[in-house]
């Protein structure tokens, strides 16, 4: 099982000036170690050491990501005024990865079932990414009348981004549940690996 942790999602709302322009994805990836001669012996040490999903279950591998806004208001005439907003993507891959040795025909399947991982792993970066992408431009331009403390503002960009996070963390969950169906990818490659 793959899993998609979301971090706390932090709106910074302050007349401070901005750091970044526009959006800026950071990206790192984490590994932790399983050992086994055969597929079997590999997945056991996946369902192990694997990292948390839920309470008690854990993934093969996990996409976690949290974003850090910084919004530059201007107040002016008794209104408010976005005048710039700047996002940080951090995500975090987590893969297992292999300590000891293993046979050439367990290693050309592990390369084959890890290709997998990634390229599903990477989908949920993408869709974070297209979340914030689309946070940004939902706000872009943003301004109230009659809001000199820009209090109102603020509120609606808190509101406008809650929205599309809401909307993309939906997204997510639509993924992981194409991906986990009988015979769907995560069986495929499970099958791969394990044959």
């Amino acid at each position: 099982m793959w899993s998609v942790a979301v971090a706390v999602l932090a709106l910074v709302f302050g007349f401070a000036n901005a750091a970044y322009a526009g959006t800026k994805t950071v990206v790192r990836t984490e590994t932790y170690t399983v050992a086994g001669q055969n597929g079997e012996a590999l997945m056991r040490a996946m369902k192990l050491k694997g990292p948390k999903h839920g309470f008690l279950a854990r993934a093969m591998a996990q996409t976690r990501y949290s974003v850090q806004w910084d919004m530059d208001w201007a107040a002016t005439a008794g209104g408010c005024k976005l005048r710039r907003a700047n996002a940080v993507l951090a995500i975090t891959y987590r893969y297992p990865r292999i300590s000891g040795t293993i046979g050439p025909e367990l290693k050309q399947r592990w390369g084959r079932f890890m290709s997998g991982v990634r390229a599903h792993e990477e989908i949920h970066g993408k869709i974070a990414r297209e979340m914030v992408a689309a946070a940004h431009e939902a706000i872009s331009g943003l301004s109230r009348s009659n809001d000199p403390d820009c209090a109102k503002a603020q509120g609606e960009a808190r509101r406008r981004v809650n929205m599309i996070y809401a909307d993309y963390e939906g997204r997510q969950r639509k993924f992981d549940a194409k991906e986990h169906h009988y015979g769907g990818n995560v069986d495929g490659l499970v099958a791969l690996l394990t044959k």
